[in-house]
Order: structure tokens, then sequence, then C-alpha cells
């Protein structure tokens, strides 16, 4: 059973997910079009620091996967929008190398510790495979938010981003239906129906 602090850290990590996408969804709402407060990659990066945590405390490679490929690309936005250098230098440090932190500490013993990451006994290896190509696909979604933004010289969500993100959030809750995670099916409940209104608002504005 999932010790009470391992479901506190998820919650609260989706919870911010949910807080940013909800956010965003209000401002782009209230202008009749896609926006990108500079606040949603701060909360994402908050969020993902804590699902980061959340995955190696539940030994859940797929997890892990998702969020270190993101990480990056939320602080990228935040620098791209300017606001990376407000943060004060000591913590943007300790947020670059947190992860290597995790890591280093968490599978000091090499590959008894991967091996056991990766053939947790919980998780079948197709729902595995399944968990993985889902975070694949969910995070190639800020690839290509990240490589349109990069072209643009501006952070924006574009269309390409809520197919993606529709896709692989659909793919993720059926990974956390019979993965039986409560953290991973509340969470993509809600970003569904947000991703689908964001499509729709992009539809309305060409």
């Amino acid at each position: 059973m999932m010790a009470w602090y391992i479901f506190a850290i998820g919650g609260l990590s989706q919870l911010l997910f949910s807080g940013r996408t909800l956010l965003q969804w209000v401002i782009s709402e209230k202008n009749k079009k896609v926006l990108t407060p500079s606040l949603f990659w701060k909360i994402s990066l908050v969020a993902s620091f804590l699902m980061f945590y959340y995955g190696y405390l539940r030994e859940d490679f797929s997890i892990m996967l998702g969020q270190v490929l993101t990480y990056f690309i939320y602080i990228r936005n935040m620098q791209l929008q300017g606001e990376w250098k407000k943060i004060h230098k000591f913590i943007r440090t300790f947020i670059l190398i947190f992860p290597l932190i995790i890591i280093t500490i968490g599978y000091n013993n090499n590959k008894q510790d991967v091996d056991n990451l990766l053939n947790n006994e919980a998780i079948p290896d197709w729902l595995l495979v399944l968990g993985i190509i889902a975070q694949i696909i969910f995070t190639l979604r800020f690839v290509y938010q990240w490589i349109y933004s990069e072209k643009n010289k501006e952070s924006s969500l574009p269309f390409g981003f809520w197919m993606l993100s529709l896709l692989g959030s659909s793919l993720i809750f059926t990974y956390a239906i019979f993965r039986v995670d409560p953290i991973l099916i509340a969470g993509h409940v809600f970003g569904i129906i947000t991703y689908v209104r964001n499509i729709m608002l992009l539809r309305n504005q060409s």
C-alpha cells in the first residue's frame, strides 16, 4: 500500500499541474484565444520537480522519464519569457542539478538498482512499455512546443502541442487505470477536458 506521504507528494504535484492548466484555460477563455502566462511555466517546473520525486518513490520509470524530459524545457520557456534570471542563483543551480542528485543517491548500486526500477513486479512488461510510450508522446508535445517557440522567438502553445497533449494524456490515463494510480487518473481526467477545449479555441481562431 502506498504510504501517505508518497500520495501527498503525488497529489500536490497533480494539483499544481491541474492548477497551471486551469490558469491557462481561464486566461485563454477570457481573451478568446490560447495564451501562455509566465506563471504557467513556473508552476510546471515546481510540479515536475515533485512528480519526478513521486515517480522515484513509487519506483515508476515511466513517470521519472517523462518528468526528466520536460523539466529542462520548462526552464527554457522561462528563459524565453525572461523569468529564469529573476530566480536566485543558488535556487537556479539546485533546480538544475536536482534530477542528478536523486539519480546519484537513489541508484548508487549501478546495475542492481536499475534492474529493480525496470523490473518492478507491480508493473508487467506490457504495461511498462505502454507507460513509456505514453510518456514519450506526452513529452513530445513540449519538444514540439520548444522547437516552435525557438523558431518564433517567443513562448507559445501551438495547435500541435494540444493534439499531442490529448493523445499522450489519453494513453497515460489508460496506463493509470491498469496501474491503479489515483494520482495520475485524477490529473489526466481534468487535463483531457482542457486539451479538447484549447483545440476548440484554436480552431475558432483560424
